[in-house]
């Protein structure tokens, strides 16, 4: 598994308050000068036989082979390697500081991260799963290429603080990265809102035709709670973003070591509070699996209705053929595979939400194996919900909608008919009342196969005498669109304020 790529918080401006970045590591002016990528490969080490472990000290026998196979976790977990090592760069930095390691040795580690870091991301460091997990390769790869100096740098910590410290610098990354590929499809949902400014559609309750909406009102309508899924993930960061590190195996240490100078230099808020709490909680992931699979609810509804409104009954939209799919034997077809696959795939991310949920449910304080299985689920919710994201916006900027096919559908249904009920509210008639005189007015209609705006208006007035001439002005959807003035509703004039909220908030122009 690769690690995934994500941006820094600069590359987010549209957040109300950008993200500090990590303070920079305390180096010497001086480089260390001895080590270089070329003076140490891992490939070149003895790979015969069982390493001893790092932890083996106590033990006379190996793991079997059956028991290193099943609990390594290196086969997934080398997506962490970026922030172990940024973890661990702070950690010897303040180890430093506090006199518990040298400066030389702190500038031996340093510098060995960077040749480890460099092999990893040229593809020519092993992954041993001999070493079982991504810190116990890149520390026994250090110790390997630096010697001594980094046998210290797991002084005042333990792999159940430093996952946790791994972990949380991982999913802060993530965030920022779903959250600027929600902003994407919002931009792209608002700029076809803006292509169809004056198109209108059937709106729908229960499947059934319900009143008339603007086409900007609808797409707006997914753009709002896009908007809260980018606020769920960003309070989600706000609260995960308190540093486990020198929290240890769960009581901490007897050490000197400073853990707000390491909270601030990997750009935590401040050290969690609690060393139990520090390394047992997973309330960050469950929370951050909980928003992604609320976003996935939400494109698999907007991936329904474009699957919907693509169909010959519809026939409302027409994809390009860049986002759609044919049939193996069936030449005619034109499928819209890509919101398919999202509908589906919303699945996955709802079941790595469940799979978490179960895992902690029951789990004793304080650190326990069984949360090595909380990676897989949480690299796959953000690997599915960012293809999700991206096929979504990709879809919207390559569709159109068929206006003659929506002009010729807008007649059925009687769409106007809540609008000539508010006609005769105005009137001074009770609502009640209101929806009776229009319900038989519509049943009218239905035995004479006509529409509202068709009526005479003695026709009218033989169904209720409070019908005036004025009444023409409030029937058929246009003049229905027109009639609506509340704030938040489908009136042009409403409609319009949305977009230009929109278009200032995501920095757009009409």
């Amino acid at each position: 598994m690769e690690s995934l790529l994500f941006p820094t918080a600069e590359a987010l401006p549209f957040l109300s308050k950008p993200f500090s970045s990590a303070a920079p590591f305390l180096r010497p002016t001086t480089p260390f000068p001895s080590i270089s990528r070329r003076a140490f490969s891992v490939s070149a080490l003895h790979m015969s036989s069982k390493e001893a472990k790092l932890w083996g000290g106590r033990f006379e026998d190996s793991v079997t082979d059956a028991v290193e196979k099943f609990t390594e976790s290196i086969s997934f977990d080398k997506a962490l390697y970026s922030h172990d090592i940024t973890g661990s760069r702070a950690h010897a930095s303040m180890l430093a500081r506090q006199g518990l390691i040298t400066d030389d040795d702190r500038d031996k580690i340093l510098d060995g991260l960077d040749v480890i870091k460099g092999q990893i991301e040229s593809g020519e460091f092993v992954w041993r799963t001999d070493r079982e997990d991504v810190h116990m390769n890149i520390e026994a790869a250090l110790t390997d290429l630096v010697g001594e100096p980094a046998k210290k740098l797991h002084t005042a910590r333990s792999r159940n603080d430093q996952v946790c410290t791994d972990f949380r610098l991982w999913c802060r990354d993530a965030i920022d990265a779903i959250v600027l590929r929600i902003r994407k499809l919002q931009v792209a949902l608002v700029k076809l809102a803006l292509k169809n400014e004056n198109l209108i559609v059937p709106g729908y309750t229960h499947m059934q035709r319900a009143q008339p909406v603007l086409l900007p009102h609808l797409l707006l309508a997914y753009v709002e709670p896009l908007e809260r899924d980018a606020l769920r993930l960003l309070d989600c960061r706000a609260r995960l973003n308190f540093c486990p590190l020198g929290a240890c195996a769960l009581a901490g240490t007897g050490l000197p070591i400073d853990r707000f100078m390491t909270s601030e230099a990997l750009g935590f808020t401040a050290p969690m509070r609690n060393s139990i709490d520090a390394v047992s909680d997973r309330d960050f992931v469950l929370e951050f699996l909980s928003a992604n699979s609320i976003t996935a609810v939400h494109l698999s509804r907007l991936g329904e209705e474009w699957v919907l409104w693509a169909s010959e009954e519809f026939g409302f939209i027409v994809p390009s053929d860049s986002v759609s799919t044919g049939s193996s034997i069936m030449p005619q077809k034109k499928n819209p595979d890509p919101m398919e696959l999202v509908r589906g795939k919303s699945a996955r991310v709802i079941g790595d939400l469940v799979s978490l949920l179960v895992l902690c449910k029951g789990l004793p304080h304080a650190y326990n194996r069984d949360l090595q299985e909380d990676k897989e689920p949480v690299f796959d919710s953000v690997k599915t919900i960012m293809g999700m994201l991206e096929v979504s916006a990709e879809f919207a900027e390559n569709i159109t909608y068929n206006q003659e096919r929506i002009k010729s559908a807008l007649p059925a249904g009687h769409l106007d008919a809540t609008t000539l009920a508010d006609y005769l509210v105005k009137k001074g008639i009770p609502f009640r009342t209101s929806h009776d005189i229009v319900g038989r007015s519509v049943a009218f209609c239905v035995s004479r196969n006509c529409r509202l705006e068709d009526l005479s208006l003695d026709e009218l007035r033989s169904i209720s005498p409070t019908f005036d001439k004025d009444v023409h002005e409030y029937l058929g959807v246009e003049k229905a669109i027109k009639n609506f003035s509340s704030y938040g509703s489908t009136g042009s004039e409403c409609v319009s304020n949305q977009l230009d909220y929109w278009i200032a908030k995501l920095e757009l122009s009409r």
